[in-house]
């Protein structure tokens, strides 16, 4: 339907009464015709409306619409052209925002800190008593570490089942599934049965690493990287949470009876149980099943999505995986090209976490100082990622920060394996100090490479299979650096670690090497569509429908 001539919208008409554009009204069951843009208007008349009112005859030659009020004839804000013809205002599509993200993104974070927590904790129990109770030396205790990943990867498959099965249930589910076996670990007697306590949490969370596609059902592209943000920050914010507590816990484990490392274990894997309950209620399956939406946020929140994808409406409803989709996924060179970045930054995020406590206890620090100190390179960790995030949605850029941060890690590792001592090496108190700060910069910068690297993978993916399956494979091939990472600080190789600290500085070198491909890469085929299609330079992807059908439609890749 076309927009309405302008002499019918304007205010300044003949017309007795003033023309608006106005919501649906909420008791309307029906879904409206939607235009070309996935939007749709309605008018109505107001002739004693003293609120705002839309002048479209005032619109500037830019495309920008001018807001007035019939009291002051001031304007008062603008919006674009193709927002004024939408039957929400952009002050309800913030509400709606915000729903989501007190909601939905602040409970999923917090899920995902209890899963960092369960994982990583094994670091503050290893120095707290867990390797001599057990007999674990270095072997054994990279084999617990590396047995968790090898499950980890083996299941990260799972996060296709995103697209398949009801989120509430299948959130549940695995929230459950590990928050048992976390707290089964505090009855470990061996090393056998730890090792395969370790399989099974493996398994169980790796079925949640699927969050960030998730979230792609509830936001935009734009909006993505922050929420992602909120999501990977609080990584770093529950390994904080594990030093701190495994501080006071083993301050406390003098004076009960219960080991130390058992009673932490207990503590920080058991909420995840209690938590898995509160899950079946809280996870929407998609925006038209929130609790917390109205009828009428239900369908903004359908709207604003319609009118931000390029594929087609009906292709977000299905629930199996396109065949034609998939294999151009598998193919496609950018899924390679992240799948190897996360590959090399993963030998940096998932070791260091679980050693950094023995690192720091190895700059002769005692046991309690050791489990405090790991706690500030987190917390800063934790901020710097959500900042990142939100620069990185402001100019929709993922390449330029993840290659500063790649910098910024190499900085802090490479300064670690400069002043590494040997073990001959004299205590140097102020050498010790100068490597602990160095472990600032390398933790917040690959805590955030992790986060964009993520969100741009999904950005740059047209359709549903294609995030799902892009997804999958990115952390199936990018977790492999996991296993390695956690074969990089052997005992043996203490107090400096140096081969490690090299190996990760290395590694970030390479992460920032392959971003700049990948910009270069996506550039090029934005400038390759302008010339096919004759289109605005970066205005052109190739979109594959959920039918098999691929077309070209406006798609950007996100540089």
């Amino acid at each position: 339907m076309p927009p309405p001539a302008e002499s019918e919208l304007s205010p300044h008409s003949s017309s007795t009464s003033n023309t608006r554009f106005t919501p649906q009204s909420d008791e309307e069951d029906s879904d409206l015709e939607m235009d070309g843009h996935g939007e749709s208007y309605q008018l109505r008349s107001r002739i004693h409306d003293e609120e705002k009112v839309w002048d479209a005859g005032a619109m500037s030659e830019g495309g920008e619409e001018e807001e007035y009020t019939r009291e002051t004839g001031r304007r008062r804000g603008s919006i674009s052209t193709v927002q004024s013809y939408q039957l929400y205002t952009p002050d309800e599509e913030r509400a709606v925002i915000r729903k989501f993200d007190r909601k939905l993104v602040l409970f999923v974070a917090l899920l995902y800190m209890l899963s960092f927590l369960d994982r990583s904790n094994i670091g503050n129990a290893k120095i707290a008593g867990l390797d001599v109770d057990l007999s674990l030396d270095s072997k054994r205790y990279e084999w617990v570490i590396t047995a968790f990943y090898i499950a980890y990867i083996s299941f990260e498959w799972m996060s296709i089942l995103w697209k398949i099965i009801p989120a509430h249930i299948y959130v549940t589910a695995i929230v459950l599934s590990w928050g048992l076996v976390a707290s089964l670990q505090s009855v470990a007697t061996s090393f056998a049965g730890l090792l395969v306590l370790r399989v099974l949490l493996g398994i169980g969370e790796a079925g949640f690493t699927g969050i960030p596609f998730y979230l792609s059902f509830f936001f935009k592209r734009e909006e993505l990287a922050l929420r992602t943000g909120y999501f990977i920050s609080a990584a770093p914010l529950a390994t904080s949470f594990a030093s701190t507590l495994a501080w006071a816990i083993v301050a406390l484990g003098k004076h009960i009876p219960i080991a130390p490392w058992r009673l932490l274990f207990l503590l920080e894997g058991f909420p995840s149980v209690l938590v898995a309950v509160i899950a079946w209620n809280i996870i929407p399956d998609s925006p038209q099943t929130a609790p917390y939406l109205t009828r009428r946020e239900k369908k903004i929140a359908r709207w604003r999505l319609r009118s931000s994808e390029p594929s087609s409406p009906k292709n977000h409803s299905k629930s199996f995986l396109n065949s034609s989709d998939l294999l151009h996924t598998l193919l496609d060179p950018k899924t390679h090209l992240t799948s190897l970045i996360l590959f090399l930054t993963n030998l940096a995020f998932s070791s260091l976490p679980v050693f950094l406590p023995t690192i720091i206890h190895e700059m002769h620090h005692s046991v309690p100082v050791s489990q405090a100190l790991s706690a500030p390179p987190y917390l800063l960790s934790f901020l710097i990622v959500l900042l990142t995030a939100h620069l990185s949605d402001k100019y929709s850029s993922r390449s330029i920060p993840i290659i500063f941060h790649a910098a910024l890690s190499t900085l802090g590792y490479g300064t670690l394996f400069l002043l590494s001592p040997s073990p001959s090496t004299p205590i140097n108190t102020t050498q010790n100090w100068i490597r602990y700060t160095a472990l600032f910069p390398a933790s917040t910068g690959f805590f955030s490479v992790v986060t964009l690297i993520i969100t741009w993978s999904i950005n740059n993916q047209s359709s549903d299979t294609g995030k799902s399956v892009g997804f999958a494979m990115m952390q199936v091939l990018g977790q492999l650096g996991a296993v390695v990472g956690t074969r990089l600080y052997p005992e043996e190789e203490a107090p400096g670690y140096k081969r490690g600290m090299g190996v990760c500085a290395v590694a970030m070198v390479g992460v920032g090497l392959c971003a700049g491909c990948l910009r270069w890469w996506l550039g090029r085929e934005n400038r390759r569509g302008m010339e096919r299609e004759g289109v605005e330079y970066g205005k052109i992807g190739e979109v594959g429908g959920e039918g098999g059908e691929g077309r070209k439609e406006t798609f950007v890749y996100m540089l």
